[in-house]
């Protein structure tokens, strides 16, 4: 065991008790109902900052929570009475490698540090649709991205990772060193260890884009619907640089709105003629432009209500579900019941609906990672939010969730077995089943939990999608 002296005066970056003036901004989060109030916050600068914190944790008996961007709404990223490993002071570097088109990330760094210094080389990474949130997190969990239609899912693009495993090793996990562990690591969430660094496939990118917003009355709900088919299905499909996520929302002055987020990866009069269909519907508002692409990751942060800066005591409950088609019943119906348990100002419900071409993440068969959801169907997520929390709240909000999940997956067709109900990233549960576990890993799961034995037998990282490990080490 090693003593709490030892520790601190080994350890390079900042440890915080709740004595320190720094603590309550150490313990906030995105989402105020993922706040925990940890024993300590370790502000690790290095991989073997981040060995010594796990070796004390273990020694002292103390769960681990590992931050990085702290958006998860789960409280993943923090721990209650535990030691919270923070990546996001010290390791949060982006350094490019143009002619190798590669970028090294530290685990606490974010998508907007990503973008800004990858396109001054005319490279650009698959990130997420928002630039606030976390590289690893995201990464580990699979990770969507405007680009994913082009390039495919995040970690389909992670080429390396440092993996500081639950003895306190400090590992290179690639397709040459520990191939397993890189394995396990794309989408098999923080079971694994902590990484402190990730490399990313980088690829060419032009400077602009042409991206933005179009805002219609709920009115006309089926005049959108049958637009978005149309475009979906029509001849081959959407092109794989053209991507629609469609929010049902309030705007921000409480009027029911169909929102739609375009994005083409090439110039405006392209990208007008390619969604011509929805300009021609006479939205009540346009927004879209072209932009320079480093914009193009905080356009939902910045207009979306869905997507704003939290204020102050904001909680968020989040559920993901999947629907392999567009379907006019559950769109109506989802519609109707978030406006009618929105009506009255208490939580602001979002559903987000994803349409990108997935030919791209269907190259690589289920098996080819730990994330194995890669077939044609499409993310929605539920997002719940409110003010002031408290238990009948929260309470109130997870069960709005679940309701327009329900209505979604009575009439979905059955997905096949390399598919699922849900993407992980978007789960905001704490705790998980036995069977939701292997509803999200399914086939690779047996093959996850020999994994979880080899490099962490004993569960010392537990706090998202934990995966049992099979009984007795694995050589």
């Amino acid at each position: 065991m090693v003593d709490y002296f030892s520790f601190e005066k080994a350890f390079l970056g900042d440890l915080v008790t709740p004595s320190h003036p720094d603590y309550e901004n150490s313990i906030t989060r995105w989402a105020a109902n993922a706040k925990r109030h940890a024993k300590l916050v370790a502000f690790v600068k290095n991989a073997k900052d981040t060995s010594l914190a796990i070796k004390f944790a273990v020694g002292s008996k103390l769960p681990i929570a590992i931050k990085g961007g702290g958006h998860n709404v789960s409280g993943a990223s923090s721990s209650e009475g535990g030691l919270v490993i923070d990546l996001s002071r010290y390791i949060n570097y982006v350094e490019i490698d143009a002619e190798k088109k590669l970028a090294k990330v530290g685990g606490g760094g974010i998508w907007e540090a990503v973008d800004k210094a990858s396109i001054k080389y005319g490279l650009a990474s698959v990130g997420g649709s928002a630039n606030d949130t976390g590289v690893g997190g995201l990464t580990v969990g699979g990770g969507y991205g405007w680009l994913t239609g082009r390039h495919g899912l995040v970690i389909d693009n992670l080429i390396q990772a440092t993996v500081v495993v639950a003895d306190g090793r400090i590992l290179t996990a690639n397709q040459k060193e520990n191939a397993d562990l890189i394995w396990a690591i794309r989408g098999g969430g923080s079971n694994f260890g902590v990484c402190t660094e990730f490399v990313l496939q980088l690829h060419d990118q032009r400077r602009t884009v042409f991206a933005g917003m179009i805002i219609f009355p709920t009115s006309v709900h089926e005049a959108v619907l049958e637009a978005i088919q149309a475009w979906w299905k029509g001849g081959d499909g959407p092109s794989d640089d053209e991507s629609i996520m469609l929010v049902l929302s309030r705007t921000p002055d409480g009027k029911p709105a169909i929102i739609i987020a375009l994005f083409y990866n090439g110039s405006e009069s392209e990208g007008r003629r390619v969604f011509k269909a929805f300009f021609d519907m006479e939205p009540v508002a346009d927004m879209c432009r072209e932009l320079l692409y480093e914009e193009l990751n905080c356009q939902l942060i910045r207009t979306n209500p869905r997507k704003d800066p939290l204020p102050p005591n904001t909680s968020v409950y989040m559920k993901g579900v999947t629907w392999a088609g567009v379907r006019s019943d559950s769109f109506a119906a989802v519609l109707d019941q978030g406006l009618k348990r929105s009506e009255d100002g208490i939580f602001n419900i979002a559903v987000g609906m994803e349409f990108i071409p997935s030919r791209t993440i269907r190259r690589v068969p289920p098996d080819g990672t730990a994330f194995r959801s890669r077939g044609p169907q499409k993310n929605i997520v539920l997002e719940v939010k409110w003010q002031n929390n408290t238990e009948d709240k929260a309470a109130l909000g997870r069960q709005i969730a679940h309701e327009l999940a329900d209505i979604i997956t009575s009439v979905e067709e059955v997905p096949l077995e390399h598919e699922n109900h849900g993407y992980g990233n978007l789960e905001s549960d704490e705790s998980w089943t036995t069977d939701k576990i292997k509803h999200l890993f399914g086939a690779n799961l047996p093959r996850l939990q020999e994994i979880k034995a080899k490099y962490d037998p004993d569960m010392v990282f537990q706090k998202w999608f934990p995966i049992q490990p099979t009984k007795g080490n694995v050589a």
